[in-house]
């Protein structure tokens, strides 16, 4: 079977991977800026969607300076899955069934990757939704449940027989969570298996790191994860050592205010400004210090005071 709708033609490899409390809007037009490909939500329950929920609508406003942009949905009926997809189609280029969530809150409802247990489950979800939506679904997945059972593959070839226009891969099992080495062997027989567009994920935190995984494992595009929380910079880094072989760097400080800049105009939470503001202090000196200034701040006018001083 055909997909429905193509995956987009991204001008960049390296996509913005879907991030549970970082990849708001705000954070997701930053990483836009410095040349992320394709940005995606955090993942977004389809009740909530279904349900008008306004923390999770919030979660889903989009803007033009984003696009291209996907959204993740996650829920283990289809038909709610469904109905949030046909909500939000006009908003999104690439609706996203995320099948690789670890956390235990997911997957004992049946969702993310407790969803690798059934292959014609999710050939169920992706098929679906590719017929009753007009943009192209994709999903993300791990290498399987655990190292036992490694099913990748078979997901894979499945999805794409019902009309998945791409399939992200995390080289991680779901037992394995985030430890451990992600195994990219993995993901380089599922780029081998089918012919819709594979996504790599998993250990990715520098350029060089970056062409390495893209030139062994032959993936189409690479998602970066926690490499960009607090240096979404890392995405013009990476464009610019594909093509020069070299890069530049970009003061913690400067990124931040772009970023809190944003998330004012956007009318983001404190709780994620504050959070976003400790995970631009890594690896800067005086880390330490900064952080724990940052702990006390009630207000963004403190965290102003605090980012002012470089």
């Amino acid at each position: 079977m055909r997909t429905k709708t193509d995956f987009p033609k991204l001008r960049n490899k390296a996509l913005l991977s879907p991030m549970a409390g970082v990849t708001d809007i705000a954070f997701r037009i930053l990483s836009k800026r410095y040349g992320s490909g394709l940005c995606y939500t955090e993942f977004v329950s389809s009740a909530g969607i279904i349900r008008k929920n306004n923390n999770t609508l919030k979660m889903v406003e989009t803007d033009i300076g984003e696009k291209p942009v996907g959204v993740q949905l996650f829920g283990n009926n289809v038909n709610e899955i469904v109905e949030a997809a046909k909500f939000l189609e006009n908003k999104f280029d690439v609706v996203d069934v995320n099948c690789g969530c670890p956390a235990w809150k997911v997957i004992k409802t049946g969702s993310g990757s407790a969803m690798l247990n059934d292959k014609e489950k999710i050939g169920s979800f992706i098929n679906k939704l590719a017929t009753s939506i007009n943009k192209p679904v994709t999903l993300k997945i791990r290498t399987g449940i655990n190292d036992k059972k490694i099913n990748a593959v078979e997901i894979a070839k499945e999805a794409e027989n019902c009309g998945a226009a791409a399939i992200a891969v995390h080289g991680r099992t779901q037992e394995q969570g985030y430890s451990g080495k992600a195994n990219w062997e993995i993901i380089s027989n599922v780029k081998n298996a089918v012919d819709i567009p594979v996504i790599g994920n998993g250990d990715v935190f520098s350029p060089e790191i970056f062409k390495e995984k893209l030139d062994q494992s032959n993936v189409d595009y690479i998602m970066i994860a926690r490499a960009a929380i607090g240096n979404p910079f890392i995405f013009k880094q990476i464009n610019d050592y594909l093509i020069n072989g070299e890069y530049e760097k970009k003061s913690s400080f400067e990124q931040f205010n772009e970023y809190l800049s944003l998330a004012e105009k956007y009318n983001i939470p404190f709780n994620l400004i504050k959070t976003h503001a400790v995970s631009f202090t890594k690896g800067i000196e005086n880390g330490s210090k900064i952080r724990e200034s940052l702990s006390k701040c009630k207000s963004i006018n403190d965290i102003n005071k605090i980012y002012s001083i470089e």
